[in-house]
C-alpha cells in the first residue's frame, strides 16, 4: 500500500513538473513586429551561452512537452472555464505572491515600490475578495510591481553566470533560476498549505494550467515568425526581463 502511494505521488509530481515546462515567456505578450525586439537581438547575442548544444536538447524536450501535453490540456481547460473565471484565478495566485515581491523590493532598496506592493496586497485581499479581483489597479491605479530574488541578486552585483534552459521549466540564467528556487522554497505561500504532496501537486497543476490558458499561442506565434525558435525564445526572455527590471513595463491585468 505504501509502495503504491509512493508511485502515485511520483506520477503526480512528474505531472506537475510537466505543467511548468511551458517555454518561459513573461506574462505579457511579446510584440514580434516591434523593431525593439530585433534590436535586442544584438544585446542577447552577447549572452554567455557556453552550453548551447545541451540547452538546445532541453529546448527540444520542453517544446515537445508543450506541443503534445501542455497546449492540449490548457486549450481544453480554456474551453470549459470562462475567461473571467480564469482571470480571477490568476489574480488570486498573483495576490498571494505579493509579500514575496514586497520583501524583494525592500532588499533592492525600492522602498516606495514596496509600499505600492503592500498596498496592493491589502486592497486586493479585502476589497478584491481574497485577491480574486484587482481593485488596486482598476480603482486606485496602483501598478503591478515585479521584484524577484534574481533581480535582488543582480542589484547586489551577482552576475548572470550563463544562459540556461532548465528541464521542465524553460529559459533562465544560472543566477535567475537560483533566485526562483529560493523564492519558491522559502517564501512561496503554496508550500505551507498542506503537507500532502498530492494536494500540493494538484494546486500547482491547476495554477499553471490556468496561467498557460491565458497566454495560449504566444509561443506558437514566436515559432512562426522566427527562423530559429531557440534563439528567438532566448531573445524574448532577455527582452522581457529587461522591460520588467527597468520598472517601466507592467504585467497585464485581468
Amino acid at each position: 500500500m505504501v509502495y503504491r502511494n509512493l508511485i502515485i505521488y511520483r506520477i503526480v509530481i512528474l505531472f506537475f513538473l510537466l505543467l511548468i515546462t511551458a517555454p518561459t515567456l513573461s506574462a505579457e505578450e511579446v510584440d514580434f513586429l516591434d523593431d525593439d525586439f530585433y534590436l535586442d537581438e544584438l544585446e542577447s547575442a552577447a549572452v554567455n551561452d557556453p552550453i548551447e548544444p545541451f540547452n538546445r536538447l532541453i529546448f527540444d524536450f520542453n517544446d515537445s512537452a508543450y506541443m503534445y501535453l501542455l497546449k492540449p490540456l490548457a486549450t481544453g481547460y480554456s474551453t470549459v472555464v470562462p475567461t473571467d473565471i480564469r482571470g480571477c484565478v490568476w489574480n488570486f495566485f498573483r495576490n498571494l505572491e505579493e509579500p514575496l515581491r514586497f520583501v524583494n523590493c525592500i532588499l533592492q532598496g525600492r522602498f516606495e515600490e514596496s509600499m505600492w506592493v503592500l498596498s496592493r496586497f491589502a486592497i486586493n485581499s479585502v476589497a478584491g475578495v481574497f485577491g480574486l479581483g484587482n481593485p488596486a489597479t482598476r480603482e486606485f491605479g496602483i501598478p503591478m510591481i515585479e521584484a524577484s530574488l534574481g533581480e535582488t541578486l543582480a542589484t547586489w552585483g551577482v552576475g548572470d553566470g550563463f544562459y540556461l534552459v532548465v528541464p521542465l521549466y524553460g529559459s533562465s540564467t544560472l543566477r535567475d533560476i537560483t533566485g526562483t528556487v529560493v523564492d519558491a522554497m522559502t517564501m512561496s505561500p503554496y508550500y505551507f498549505w498542506s503537507d500532502d504532496y498530492l494536494t500540493l501537486a494538484a494546486i500547482y497543476a491547476g495554477k499553471e494550467t490556468n496561467k498557460l490558458s491565458l497566454y495560449l499561442n504566444v509561443y506558437d506565434d514566436l515559432k512562426k515568425l522566427s527562423f530559429d525558435p531557440y534563439v528567438a525564445l532566448r531573445n524574448s526572455y532577455f527582452q522581457n526581463r529587461k522591460k520588467i527590471r527597468d520598472h517601466t513595463d507592467f504585467q497585464v491585468e485581468f
